[in-house]
């Protein structure tokens, strides 16, 4: 497990974040509905050659959740822009899945962040978007959001095996679904669901292009959330190099095939 010793205050709301290794600054940032635990199995690779910045986005893991919170993707780059002031970065690299793609991309358009280079796959970037649960929620988010346990559990295990092509460890299914349990926790998942609002990429959407730095986009071959044609679509506006797909790889590719991350930083940016 990752450890998340540092608290930084941004914009009323409590962030917790990590850092590991030693080099050029890396900031990976995870998607929904999971933490920066989904880079457990990724840092112990890359450490040697970066120092990684890894952060739980507000109203995610181990950051502050709590009524009444926004933490739809119209505060998360806002939260970002802060972070690389706190932590006085110019051009880190970025490493960025789901959600966490989508911040990076509206990190540089909107924020005028800059990066070093961009790895991004399966990334929320372009319309359409949203599966035929999060639909639902966000018509019925106080429904669901007062379920009993038992059916909240099975409905969160269910959700996230979905996200992955391979059968999902217990050990990351309890991993995953921890920050989404109990009195706080419950509510808080149908919360970022009922705020996912295509809005936030069709923002941007129109204003993607080549970026000034290095891009790699990989996608899950099955990626089941986001078909591996939006990969291409996207790979083709704002890197100028072929989408890489991963073979039996769903949309959760950290779990489905780390290594495939792990090769494709090494390849692009280089050991240093």
């Amino acid at each position: 497990m990752l450890e998340l010793p540092f608290i930084s205050k941004i914009n009323g709301n409590t962030v917790r974040w990590g850092k590991e290794g030693n080099g050029a600054p890396l900031i990976a940032m995870h998607g929904t509905p999971f933490s920066s635990q989904v880079w457990r199995n990724i840092v112990p690779h890359l450490k040697d050659r970066w120092t990684i910045y890894f952060f739980d986005m507000v109203g995610y893991g181990l950051s502050e959740m709590r009524a009444g919170q926004d933490v739809s993707l119209g505060v998360q780059n806002h939260v970002l822009a802060a972070l690389f002031e706190e932590w006085r970065l110019d051009r880190p690299h970025v490493l960025a899945h789901d959600f966490g793609g989508a911040t990076a991309l509206r990190g540089y358009f909107l924020n005028d962040l800059q990066y070093s280079s961009l790895t991004i796959f399966d990334a929320v970037a372009l319309a359409p978007w949203g599966s035929p649960l999060v639909q639902h929620v966000r018509q019925h988010e106080e429904a669901f959001s007062g379920m009993p346990d038992y059916m909240h559990l099975a409905l969160l295990h269910a959700y996230l095996q979905t996200a992955a092509h391979q059968r999902l460890s217990e050990d990351a299914l309890n991993i995953y679904a921890a920050p989404w349990i109990g009195d706080i926790g419950q509510p808080a998942f149908y919360r970022q669901i009922a705020q996912m609002d295509q809005v936030y990429t069709d923002e941007v959407q129109n204003l993607y292009r080549l970026l000034d730095c290095p891009v790699r986009v990989l996608w899950g071959e099955e990626d089941q959330w986001i078909p591996i044609e939006k990969g291409n679509e996207l790979a083709a506006l704002i890197a100028g190099t072929p989408c890489k797909s991963i073979a039996n790889s769903g949309h959760l590719l950290q779990e489905d095939c780390p290594e495939a991350i792990v090769a494709a930083m090494l390849k692009q940016i280089g050991a240093k």
